[in-house]
């Protein structure tokens, strides 16, 4: 979409900033700050991309979420409260 017009090289450039900011704000910090993703150990064969499908679904569910609360928050409650885990986990349906 974006080239499919001719643009001024800045505009270009902010548009790129705009598009990959949102996705690194939207999505990897979230994981970062709230599930310390950047600290895993996991390194060894598949276990590093395996764990982070499990981490995107689990943020994707929380997402889903209409109660208020943080995702941190909601990652605790979920670990605490088992009735609030399986109400999250009856959304993947």
């Amino acid at each position: 979409f974006v080239l499919s017009r001719t643009m001024h090289p800045a505009t270009l450039l902010a548009s790129r900033r705009e598009h990959f900011g949102g996705i690194e704000n939207g999505l990897h910090w979230g994981l970062d700050v709230a599930m310390g993703e950047d600290a895993a150990r996991n390194r060894m064969d598949h276990g590093p991309a395996n764990i982070a499908v499990l981490r995107r679904r689990a943020r994707d569910l929380i997402a889903a979420d209409s109660e208020k609360g943080s995702l941190q928050i909601k990652l605790k409650r979920a670990g605490w409260d088992e009735a609030y885990r399986l109400k999250l986990l009856r959304q993947m349906r």
